[in-house]
C-alpha cells in the first residue's frame, strides 16, 4: 500500500489498570480546572485506528494510523466497510475524522465456522481479523469480510457550513452522527464523582457487547480545558484508557494430552470445551509441566 501522511497527528493515549489510577487522573485534572468539569466516557473499542477524509461531503481517502504520523491508504478497502459513509448528508467542504474499524463477534464466529468447514486456518480473534481484512490487496475480499467501523474522534475541517466550531467532544460527536457516521454507542458526558460508577457499568456491558471492547477512554469533554491541561511528549494529559482486568471464565475439561518436546519434557496440554475470552475462543491450554508443579 502507499504511505500516508496524516495531517493531524493520530496519537495513542496512557493506560491506567485500576480505579486508584483513574480517580488520580481525575482528581488532579478536576482540580486544575476548578472542580466542576464535564468528562466523556466512552467504549474502548478493540479494533484498528483509522483516518476518513471527506472532501464537499464526499469520502476521498482512508488510511491506516501506522506509527502516528505515517499510515498506509487503503481507500478502496474502507470503501466497502458498509457502516462507512461515502457521501455526508451535508455537503462540507473539508472534515478529516477518526474511527476505529471491526468486526462483529457473529461475522467473526460465522467466518471462522466456513473456514473450519473448508479446512482454513481459524481467525484467532476479532480485532486480527479485521486488521488483515483492512489490508487485503483485493477490496473484493475486504468486502466480504463485513466489517463495520464505530467513529470516535473529529481530527480537523468545520462540522458546520459557516466555519463555526464545536466547544465540545460530546458535541462534535452528536454533529457527525447527524452528518451519516455511526459513533460510539454507551457514551456519557459525566461529572468527576460519576465516573467511577460507569467504567464499572462498561465493564459489564463488554460481556454482552455485540463487538470486543478492551477498556474504558475518559477525555476532558470541553475542548478548550484540554488545551490548558495539555501534552505529554508522547500522549495528551487531558485522557486515559482504563484497562480492565483480564477475563476469567468457567468451561470444561474434556481431556489431557502429553506434548513431547524436543529435549523429553513432558508438558500436559488440556483440551476444552470451547469457551470465548478475551476477543477469542480458547479450546486447548498448555499447562504446567511437572518441574513447574
Amino acid at each position: 500500500f502507499e504511505k500516508f501522511t496524516h495531517t493531524v497527528r493520530m496519537g495513542s493515549l496512557t493506560d491506567v489498570f485500576s480505579e486508584e489510577e483513574l480517580i488520580d487522573f481525575i482528581d488532579k485534572t478536576n482540580a486544575i480546572l476548578g472542580g466542576d468539569t464535564l468528562y466523556s466516557v466512552e467504549p474502548k473499542i478493540d479494533g484498528l485506528s483509522v483516518s476518513l477524509t471527506y472532501r464537499d461531503g464526499v469520502f476521498v481517502k482512508g488510511a491506516t494510523r501506522g506509527d502516528g504520523i505515517t499510515g498506509e491508504d487503503v481507500t478502496e478497502n474502507l470503501r466497502t466497510v458498509r457502516s462507512i459513509p461515502l457521501k455526508l448528508t451535508e455537503p462540507l467542504p473539508y472534515l478529516v475524522v477518526r474511527g476505529e474499524v471491526y468486526m462483529s463477534r457473529r461475522v467473526f464466529e460465522e467466518h471462522n465456522a466456513k473456514r473450519e468447514a473448508e479446512g482454513q486456518q481459524l481467525f484467532a480473534n476479532p480485532r486480527n481479523a479485521a486488521a488483515g481484512s483492512l489490508r487485503q490487496l483485493d477490496p473484493k475480499i475486504a468486502g466480504e469480510r463485513k466489517l463495520d467501523i464505530f467513529v470516535f474522534n473529529l481530527q480537523e475541517g468545520s462540522l458546520y457550513a459557516d466555519g463555526r466550531e464545536c466547544l465540545t467532544h460530546t458535541e462534535s460527536l452528536d454533529r457527525l452522527t447527524e452528518l451519516g457516521f455511526v459513533t460510539l454507542p454507551e457514551r456519557r458526558s459525566l461529572k468527576a464523582d460519576e465516573i467511577p460508577a460507569f467504567v464499572r457499568h462498561l465493564g459489564e456491558y463488554r460481556t454482552e457487547a455485540t463487538f470486543d471492547m478492551d477498556g474504558a477512554v475518559i477525555k476532558i469533554d470541553n475542548l478548550a480545558e484540554r488545551k490548558r491541561i495539555g501534552e505529554g511528549t508522547s500522549t495528551p494529559k487531558w485522557a486515559v484508557a482504563y484497562k480492565y482486568p483480564p477475563e476469567e471464565k468457567k468451561t470444561k475439561l474434556l481431556s489431557i494430552d502429553i506434548q513431547v518436546g524436543r529435549t523429553g519434557v513432558l508438558t500436559p496440554a488440556a483440551n476444552l470445551e470451547p469457551v470465548r475470552l478475551a476477543g477469542t475462543t480458547v479450546s486447548r491450554a498448555t499447562l504446567h509441566n511437572i518441574d513447574i508443579i
